[in-house]
């Protein structure tokens, strides 16, 4: 069985299916070819799973012949090299899987498919599945959030300047391109809705969430490693990290736009997707070495200068930050796959919120926390506070989770 597509039907469903130049040959010379057990099939997504199970468990079982599915057309009643074209509605709202089945493995078919998979609404086709077609708009509004976002920051560093350090040009850098994927999604999905095709929106999505990729986990290291902030320079180490970050997320992008043209009718499909999940995970796990290492840096400064009390408000905020990063990379990798796993296919639009929501705040709360500010030259901090910054330090440092 050969996956198409999953596409979520409402009640005004259409399937359309072009397949030409249909031949098909026997890998051995005495294989009796039987063309009606090759055709096309839909089967809704419940039903497909018990299909799959069916054929796992039992090697005489033949899709095409399950109650579970609604047959396209087979190849008994084609030539080879002959050409067929057909359509099918679907009545019943539900999200259906088009599969190609072919109950003879010792037989090769070979054709050209073109499918068309719509959804009726007042007269016009609407080429997005059931659970994305408030994507559009969700994206157009998410682009304003950060074109605001990104005016405040703008502003923020005009009012601060002698403040301004090379960091905070960057994380400039990450909102504008941030706002530029935003509004290349709203197109392409606008353009998809309307027309079934991207109309090549999806290159601009693609360059601009490569660039997007690259700038968030540089910013995140370099923040992690106080870059700007704490020192003006990068140890050997933290540009390895660097160096091992900014290739992996750029193979990343590269498998992530093979996973989106393809499709898992594709072959090695999903060995691309077990690909992307490795490197994404890598990369999440090296940003958390910079991090610790600025962490027990300001520990072990604060015992050696003398200034505990401010020492010990630069490494709660970087304890914080490394919460945070936490939080996020789990939540958008391993909490919204699990939720998109049990959602109805009518909420497929719930998943885009969750991950853009997370983004969100999680942009929030690094460029409040890391934005240039104003340091207060009458802020005395007197013996007293010192003393108690201090011990509150040593008193971590007996039970420090941070340790690498």
């Amino acid at each position: 069985m050969i996956l198409f597509e999953s596409f979520g039907f409402s009640k005004h469903g259409h399937i359309s299916i072009s397949a030409t130049n249909i031949s098909w040959t026997a890998r051995h010379e005495n294989t009796k070819v039987n063309p009606s057990l090759m055709g096309f099939f839909v089967a809704d997504v419940p039903s497909f799973r018990s299909i799959w199970n069916d054929s796992m468990h039992d090697r005489t079982f033949c899709a095409l012949t399950s109650r579970y599915v609604k047959i396209l057309f087979k190849l008994d009643n084609l030539k080879p090299d002959s050409t067929y074209t057909g359509s099918i509605d679907i009545d019943e709202p539900n999200e259906y899987n088009l599969v190609f089945g072919n109950c003879q493995p010792e037989v090769k078919v070979t054709m050209h498919v073109h499918t068309e998979m719509y959804n009726l609404k007042d007269g016009e086709k609407d080429f997005l599945s059931a659970g994305k077609t408030p994507l559009p708009k969700l994206y157009f509004f998410l682009f304003l959030i950060y074109v605001a976002f990104f005016i405040v920051w703008v502003i923020a560093c005009k009012n601060q300047m002698p403040r301004v350090e090379k960091i905070h040009i960057i994380m400039g850098a990450l909102l504008l391109t941030k706002c530029l994927k935003m509004i290349c999604a709203s197109e392409d999905t606008t353009y998809v809705r309307k027309t079934g095709t991207p109309h090549g929106w999806d290159v601009a999505f693609y360059v601009f969430g490569f660039f997007k990729g690259i700038m968030l986990f540089t910013v995140i290291i370099l923040i992690g490693t106080g870059w700007s902030i704490l020192k003006p320079y990068l140890q050997e180490r933290e540009k390895q990290v660097l160096k091992t970050v900014i290739p992996l997320q750029v193979l990343e992008n590269i498998v992530y736009v093979v996973i989106n043209e393809t499709g898992p009718a594709t072959r090695d499909w999903m060995t691309w997707n077990q690909l992307f999940l490795l490197i994404d995970i890598a990369c999440c796990c090296v940003v958390f070495f910079p991090i610790i290492w600025s962490i027990r840096s300001l520990k072990e400064a604060s015992k050696r200068d003398g200034k505990a009390a401010k020492n010990l408000e630069k490494l709660t905020l970087f304890k914080q930050f490394y919460i945070v990063v936490i939080v996020y990379l789990y939540f958008t990798r391993i909490v919204v796959s699990a939720i998109g796993a049990f959602l109805n296919y009518r909420f497929a639009w719930l998943i885009t919120v969750l991950e853009e929501g997370a983004s969100l705040v999680f942009y929030g709360f690094i460029f409040y926390n890391f934005q240039p500010t104003e340091k207060n030259p009458y802020l005395v901090i007197n013996d007293e506070e010192e003393e108690n910054a201090a011990a509150q330090i040593m008193e971590e440092n007996d039970d420090d989770p941070f340790e690498l």
